[in-house]
């Protein structure tokens, strides 16, 4: 497995993660322990040790997956999770919590869930408005320095609360959705990570698995899938969103690879400090993702993909209105 580092003089980590999310929500459907722990050590094995999970995941099972999955195998993964989303009883209507007391007990419940010491990246999953930013990561700052997290990140953020909070305590990693059909970082954040020195972790690179080609309806994917409320994947917008997945697979078929493999190769081209975090809960994927690393893209390659899937025609926003309400930009 390449590695690459998150930031210039960040950490090295393997050169794509493994997103756990999908193991335990969104997605929809039964819920299989077995092939998802199989999942997690298949990626050990491949030397895929950047993990990604958060509290809010389950909530809270996916974190107490990923903690039996790597339990007597700490020193092989490099793992994160999030704080600052809470659900259920008592939880802020839009389920935002960057204050710091919720902070310093989400960690601690966190790495009582993983099962470990301490915390290799620690991102605040949502900027709280309730919460100035440098509040949020002053608290995260006092975690590193109680040697309970290594390295701080943040999620969904613009550029401008990044350079804030960057101001306080260095951010190693900011990240946000970015794929083919997701190009909004491109605006300002991705410069702003290259200025500061940050790394970028692409969430959803494969569009939710869209760009994979196997999702042509919502009509098959489980009643709770929660893509079935996304724009994207509804009525009109479908159908043009499909258009360019079947672009992308004719530029993918003479290379010999799948579309995915193909979009998460695009990815990996746009820069040495980024490392996309493609999740799956299946070991078949997992081996198609990895593969793609390898995938050698030429300048006539890239200009194909960016003809298949231009920014200007993907139809829909990526959330509902109210989910992108909570998009710090």
């Amino acid at each position: 497995m390449k590695t690459r580092t998150l930031g210039p003089r960040g950490p090295r980590v393997s050169a794509i993660g493994l997103g756990c999310m999908g193991m335990s929500q969104s997605y929809g459907g039964s819920f299989d322990e077995t092939e998802s722990l199989a999942t997690i050590h298949r990626a050990l094995e491949l030397g895929v040790n950047f993990l990604d999970t958060a509290d809010v995941y389950g909530p809270y099972v996916n974190e107490e997956l990923v903690g039996r999955a790597i339990r007597g195998r700490r020193d092989e993964v490099f793992l994160a999770t999030k704080c600052g989303l809470r659900s259920g009883a008592g939880a802020p209507p839009d389920g935002r919590d960057g204050s710091p007391e919720h902070i310093r007990n989400a960690c601690d419940a966190s790495l009582a869930r993983l099962g470990v010491r301490t915390i290799d990246l620690y991102y605040l999953h949502r900027v709280d408005p309730k919460t100035p930013i440098e509040e949020s990561v002053r608290a995260m700052a006092g975690l590193v320095a109680a040697g309970k997290v290594r390295f701080l990140g943040l999620s969904e953020v613009s550029a401008a609360t990044l350079r804030r909070a960057h101001a306080v305590h260095p951010i190693t990693a900011v990240q946000s959705e970015y794929s083919l059909w997701t190009r909004d970082p491109e605006k300002e954040v991705l410069a702003a990570c290259r200025e500061l020195g940050i790394g970028f972790v692409p969430f959803s690179p494969l569009g939710r698995g869209f760009l994979s080609g196997n999702v042509r309806s919502v009509d098959p994917l489980p009643a709770d899938d929660f893509r079935r409320g996304l724009p994207r994947f509804q009525g009109e917008n479908l159908g043009r969103n499909l258009a360019l997945v079947d672009r992308l697979a004719d530029v993918a078929r003479p290379k010999g690879c799948r579309p995915a493999q193909l979009a998460l190769a695009w990815v990996l081209s746009r820069g040495p400090d980024i490392v996309p975090i493609p999740g799956t809960k299946r070991r078949r994927y997992l081996e198609e993702n990895v593969a793609a690393v390898d995938l050698a893209l030429s300048p006539a390659d890239l200009a194909a993909i960016e003809r298949a899937v231009p920014p200007s025609e993907v139809a829909g926003e990526r959330y509902p209105a109210d989910r992108m309400a909570t998009v710090n930009r």
